[in-house]
């Protein structure tokens, strides 16, 4: 937002610089981005003087051209050729002397020593439009005789004054301060804390009165809850023509372009004290009569930039008596406007709802200064002040006669918000201890006043209702803070704090990590994707169906529309991306949190969320080849067994033992061609990985195998931190390997073949591994060979032949239980 330094003079006298002001008001919360000067006239008339032309005579070599001698108060008299019809000794001119720029609209030029014919000239004797103090270019400028001395800067003799602006970047609870006033009123309050008393004021609006009790028309509101105030008044007889010229300079220093005296006068009420208006033509009013409602869902209304929108059932419109005028609060119509046409109109000052406002801007993508404070709210007990003042000025600019009673339509004032605070909170939550007189004073600044006051220090608080975003203890706090300075609460010379203490948070956080760094060093890359994603990746799910997507009431657009159940399609959406720009080979991963509803689940006073549930996963993407080709051997293309090797080491790292585990066939098959459920020893889901359906990735265009596995951090970080680590000392014994060549059913696992090896000998078997897998001719029809192998240990005794007999008989007799194997 735009504030004019000399605008801001109006409210407030600070005696501060520009820069002393950005400064101060960074220092309470409203940060000021630049500070630029802004000149009524480009170039401030710099280089440019009053002259006394001493001779004039014709140019020897021109029938046009005249030479002059020019006074400019240096005591040297200069020569300056001139081309105007009515330059004359005697006169009081305007000059341009050697090395000024001149502008003429984007371009400039710079005066220069020249020679005109053959006769130099060092300077320009300059016309209106030459120097931007006009339009007229038939003649040089002639000011009075005796107007000025030779040599005064035209700056002083025009009064030109140059401008600052200051961009103050707002944040979004600051409504109260989108105005030059609203800035002035912070203002006082710092300059009242940090330096002398002051006060911002607003211009007086006691002149205000009716001229005639009869010509103002009827205003009626359908729901007070959409509009808790509406004030209007009638003005007739009124003159539109351009806007005087302090008017123009104050819209013109923001960036605001001035259009007539009416339309003039609401832009400055707004930007000057934060108070929309709206001015229809009472030509237009169709009935005589102004009605706050909405109307039919699909409406026609044209708005004022030549749009037609159909409009929603739930907009807030200004009415007359047949048709929509004014998308409330929003746009107004094509038709209720002001034009150089328009002699009586009706002034609009309310306060609308928030969420109103709100709702119908989105809907119909519109974003005027307007709906920008009427979303955060406009304070309702300063729209009359606001008719009145822009009524006065009306008056005062284009004349005509105020006809009938104001109407002032609030059948439920607004009072000021209360609120309990002592000063022990306040010195609680600062840190440090500010006397209850500096505090008393920051308040009376801040035009909060004291309703009551304990003997325990306790106040009962009047909040002014601008103020909409001050409701609890904390924001007096906080107001009261930015006031006196966050640079004057010191930092202590000693601070005390336990690095030893750690939350479950931190623990969980760095076990993340630590698996971060662990597959960041084998060769994988994190990525991070949006939490929002597309319905239709669920739509025919049933792992994850649709309707237990946590939707957004207004999402951005379809791609973005729910929160995401799995990180799956987030992942494949960056695989997609590098495999399009021959990034083929690609090992992922992406810590992230994920979404659900159940929706047969309601939301009560006592539990709003209970239909919600949010979960932290750990996903990895492996595609392509997972080792390059080299000098070393040839391309090593990604396969489930690199997954899941990268997956054990993830668990290793974590300190969870694989025998505590399970592997189920998943049951996802929508999601999955093959893959594994990884549980724990009651059955708890811990993650899945596998092989991605083909479809889903024919779905996201992608014509690799794709290896995912995902799985639930917050439940490994339970395990992990169940993990103990102790000291054991190195066995004293060497292990003993003994191999085993089964035959078995094609549908038998090496994971149950290991459980039921585990079952059998649980005290000596210390590893068991795959290493020779044979399907084809030579074999029963449904078998297959699994060639494994186990190494036995006794950590204090030499093993004997005995005992390894026993264990490796009671591991035989287990597989073939179990599964069903035979050894060939």
């Amino acid at each position: 937002m735009n504030i004019s330094c000399d605008w801001l003079s109006q409210y407030l006298e600070s005696g501060l610089t520009p820069d002393e002001m950005a400064a101060a008001l960074t220092s309470i919360g409203l940060e000021t981005g630049s500070v630029e000067e802004v000149e009524s006239i480009r170039g401030g008339l710099r280089g440019i003087v009053i002259g006394h032309v001493l001779t004039c005579v014709e140019h020897p070599d021109s029938d046009h051209l005249h030479i002059t001698t020019v006074d400019l108060g240096t005591g040297e008299p200069i020569q300056i050729v001139c081309g105007a019809p009515n330059v004359a000794a005697g006169q009081t001119v305007v000059v341009a002397t050697v090395g000024t720029t001149l502008y003429d609209g984007d371009k400039e030029f710079k005066i220069k020593k020249s020679k005109i014919r053959g006769v130099e000239s060092f300077g320009m004797i300059c016309a209106e439009d030459e120097i931007g103090v006009g339009t007229s270019h038939d003649g040089i400028i002639v000011l009075p005789e005796g107007a000025a001395a030779p040599g005064t800067p035209a700056a002083e003799y025009y009064g030109l004054a140059s401008d600052h602006v200051l961009e103050v970047d707002l944040t979004p609870n600051r409504i109260d301060a989108a105005s030059h006033y609203g800035v002035a009123r912070d203002l006082a309050a710092w300059l009242t804390c940090h330096r002398t008393a002051a006060t911002a004021k607003l211009p007086n609006v006691s002149a205000f009165a009716t001229d005639r009790p009869d010509g103002g028309i009827p205003v009626s509101v359908a729901d007070a809850n959409d509009c808790p105030r509406y004030c209007g008044i009638t003005i007739r007889g009124i003159k539109v023509g351009e806007s005087p010229e302090w008017l123009r300079r104050c819209l013109t220093a923001v960036g605001q372009r001035p259009i007539n005296n009416i339309v003039d006068i609401t832009n400055y009420i707004l930007l000057g004290i934060g108070q929309p208006l709206h001015c229809f033509d009472l030509a237009k009013i169709g009935g005589g009569e102004i009605r706050v409602t909405t109307v039919a869902e699909g409406t026609e209304f044209t708005t004022l930039d030549g749009v037609e929108r159909k409009l929603n059932g739930r907009d807030l419109m200004i009415c007359d008596a047949n048709r929509p005028m004014c998308m409330a609060g929003v746009f107004g119509g094509l038709d209720s406007g002001v034009t150089e046409n328009t002699t009586d109109v009706f002034i609009e000052s309310a306060c609308f709802n928030p969420t109103v406002i709100r709702k119908a801007a989105r809907r119909h993508g519109l974003n005027t200064d307007s709906s920008f404070r009427f979303e955060r709210g406009v304070d309702p007990n300063g729209c009359l002040y606001a008719l009145k003042l822009a009524t006065l000025l009306i008056k005062e600019l284009a004349g005509g006669e105020v006809c009938g009673p104001v109407v002032d339509l609030y059948p439920a004032p607004v009072a000021p918000y209360p609120v309990e605070l002592s000063y022990k909170q306040i010195d609680s939550l600062v840190g440090k201890h500010i006397e209850p007189a500096t505090v008393d004073s920051i308040l009376k600044s801040l035009e909060i006043g004291v309703a009551s006051r304990s003997d325990e220090g306790v106040m009962q608080l009047e909040v002014p209702t601008y103020r909409v975003d001050v409701r609890r203890p904390c924001d007096v706090i906080e107001d009261v803070l930015r006031i006196y300075g966050y640079n004057n609460v010191e930092m202590p010379a000693h601070v005390r704090a336990s690095l030893a203490f750690r939350t479950p948070t931190d623990a969980a956080d760095s076990l993340t990590e630590s698996i971060c760094d662990q597959l960041t060093a084998q060769g994988f890359n994190e990525i991070l994707n949006n939490s929002l994603t597309a319905r239709s990746y669920y739509e025919e799910l049933t792992t994850y169906p649709a309707d237990h997507c946590v939707a957004l009431l207004n999402p951005l657009s379809g791609d973005l529309s729910v929160m995401r159940q799995t990180l799956l399609f987030g992942g494949l959406e960056s695989i997609a991306h590098n495999r399009n720009r021959r990034a083929l080979d690609l090992a992922m991963y992406e810590t992230g949190n994920v979404y659900f509803l159940n929706p047969e689940a309601e939301s009560t006073a006592d539990a709003p969320l209970r239909p919600y549930r949010e979960g932290a996963r750990i996903a990895l993407w492996l595609c392509g080849d997972y080792r390059q080709a080299s000098w070393m051997g040839q391309a090593e293309e990604s396969t489930f067994y690199h997954l899941k090797a990268v997956v054990q080491a993830m668990l290793d790292r974590l300190g969870i033992d694989a025998k505590a585990l399970k592997l189920v066939p998943t049951e996802k098959t929508d999601i999955f061609a093959a893959g594994f459920d990884v549980t724990d020893r009651q059955g708890k889901l811990l993650g899945t990985m596998g092989i991605v359906a083909t479809k889903v990735l024919r779905r996201m265009d992608i014509d690799a195998p794709v290896y995912f596995a995902e799985f639930d951090r917050e439940a490994l970080t339970r395990m992990s931190l169940r993990h103990k680590v102790s000291y054991t000392p190195l066995p004293k014994t060497q292990p003993v390997r003994r191999d085993l060549a089964l035959l078995v059913d094609k549908d038998v696992t090496l994971a149950q073949i290991q459980a039921a090896a585990a079952e059998g000998e649980r005290k000596l078997m210390r590893d068991f591994w795959l290493f020779d897998v044979y399907e084809g001719k030579n074999l029963p029809e449904g078998k297959k060979s699994y060639a494994v192998a186990m190494t036995l240990q006794d950590d204090e005794n030499t093993l004997t032949d005995r005992r390894i007999d026993d264990a490796m008989n009671r591991i035989i007799a287990s597989i073939t239980k179990r599964t069903g194997a035979q050894l060939r």
